[in-house]
């Protein structure tokens, strides 16, 4: 099995930051793409950020220059740093990786339950 715990999530006046994190457990022998999605009220799940396992990222234009994903692969944890937040940026936030739990195993994705963040004043 393969569980992700998402952490970091809150409530934060616009302009300040935020950091989440998402730990990856269970049985993992290698992960390749580690993402954060979001889901505002009432509209379609989008990818904010992504990061690759050689380090190359992606980021939705909307948060360009202002969030930062990272990972560190000794602890299977992907992050989200997120400054210069918006009220535009409220949304339940999703970690998802897609990962091969034994070497033989084909790659397979896995979602977290989400962290609500709140940017409001």
């Amino acid at each position: 099995q393969v569980q992700l715990e998402e952490s970091g999530g809150g409530l934060v006046q616009p302009g300040g930051s935020l950091r989440l994190s998402c730990v990856v457990s269970g049985n993992i022998f290698s992960i390749d793409v580690m993402d954060w999605y979001r889901q505002p009220p009432g509209k379609e799940r989008e990818l904010v950020a992504r990061i690759f396992s050689g380090g190359t990222t992606n980021y939705a234009d909307s948060v360009k220059g202002r969030f930062t994903i990272s990972r560190d692969n000794a602890k299977n944890t992907v992050y989200l740093q997120m400054n210069s937040l918006k009220p535009e940026d409220t949304s339940i936030y999703y970690c998802h990786v897609r990962l091969r739990a034994f070497p033989r195993n084909n790659y397979n994705d896995y979602w977290g339950q989400g962290t609500q963040v709140t940017v409001s004043s």
